[in-house]
């Protein structure tokens, strides 16, 4: 009898493979008669949970891995984290595991507090402060896999985009297209990523012999993530943004000014990720290849579980540029 997949239950019930893991391991999100209905399918369908001592057809162990995301990424629109947690449930499934998340209140990330969840290891998604890295680690007795951030003393076993040569690419885009008086938009110390996007964009610049003023390296967000734009005086030729969530909102501020893009000014992005209910703003973007960033995490996780030191690296995985209707 072949193997009842969360697939194969979410396609009766009509609802996504996430809703039904949820659903069935007991994560929220999921109404009780909606929780109900899919646990009555997965017992027609003959579905095994795996759960603690479960093992697969080839007797060994399946192992629950624990992904950790912080809230501050979880604001309005700022949902790429859970696109990514959705294809990392997806990808757990073909690795005969399980996923299960755990938000990282600002108050736990504060007063040190370390997340409730019984796995086998965990996946850190997104930046988290320095102190709660150093205390999680000294106090949590299981393999960390960070993903799409690292430290260089810290958080070395990690996963990330090519933020330094995607945007690199970028910029360079934007040359080919003869833009040559750019600005950057994006607050450059609030992660890792945002950091690296903005040392590609300076290399290329710095390769032109051009000098971005300083009125053209904009914020875009608090210390919570909350995003604001606030438009320079002088306007550029283009603008390079570090996500698209920003370069979407700053067009829609561009907008209201009455400046229109791309035939007054220039505008790209980074991820590639339309955000549910975000108009499509046909964003010239370079697309994060989250489903093998997923797999390369959960594999890392895997092998630091069964002991194997070659987990313990750091691993960039590229993307594309994905060119759209944004630049003239």
């Amino acid at each position: 009898m072949a193997k009842v997949r969360l697939a194969d239950i979410a396609k009766v019930a009509g609802v996504s493979a996430v809703t039904v893991h949820n659903a069935i391991t007991g994560q929220k999100g999921v109404s009780d008669e909606m929780r109900a209905r899919i646990l009555e399918i997965a017992k027609e369908m003959g579905y095994r949970q795996p759960g603690s001592g479960a093992r697969n057809t080839q007797g060994k162990s399946l192992r629950c891995i624990g992904v950790v995301i912080p809230e501050r990424y979880l604001a309005e629109y700022t949902t790429f984290y859970w696109k990514m947690y959705q294809e990392m449930a997806l990808a757990a499934t073909e690795k005969s595991c399980m996923v299960t998340v755990e938000i990282l209140k600002q108050e736990m990330e504060d007063e040190m507090i370390v997340p409730c969840i019984a796995v086998d290891a965990l996946i850190l998604m997104g930046d988290t402060s320095r102190d709660y890295i150093h205390y999680l680690k000294k106090n949590v007795d299981l393999p960390i896999v960070f993903l799409d951030f690292y430290d260089n003393e810290l958080a070395k076993d990690a996963v990330i985009a090519d933020n330094f040569h995607g945007m690199y690419l970028m910029t360079e885009y934007l040359y080919e297209h003869g833009l040559t008086k750019l600005a950057f938009v994006g607050s450059i110390h609030f992660s890792s990523s945002i950091m690296d996007r903005y040392c590609g964009f300076s290399k290329a610049v710095l390769e032109h012999r051009d000098v971005t003023p300083a009125e053209w390296i904009l914020e875009d967000r608090d210390e919570r993530g909350q995003i604001e734009i606030h438009l320079p005086e002088q306007m550029p030729e283009a603008f390079v943004c570090n996500c698209d969530l920003t370069a979407g909102l700053l067009m829609l501020e561009l907008e209201k000014r009455g400046i229109s893009v791309p035939e007054d000014v220039s505008v790209v992005g980074f991820d590639n990720y339309l955000y549910p209910g975000f108009p499509d703003l046909k964003i010239t973007s370079y697309e994060i290849n989250t489903k093998a960033m997923v797999k390369v995490a959960l594999e890392k996780a895997l092998k630091q579980i069964r002991g194997a030191a070659s987990g313990k690296n750091m691993e960039i995985v590229s993307g594309q540029l994905v060119p759209k209707e944004s630049v003239k």
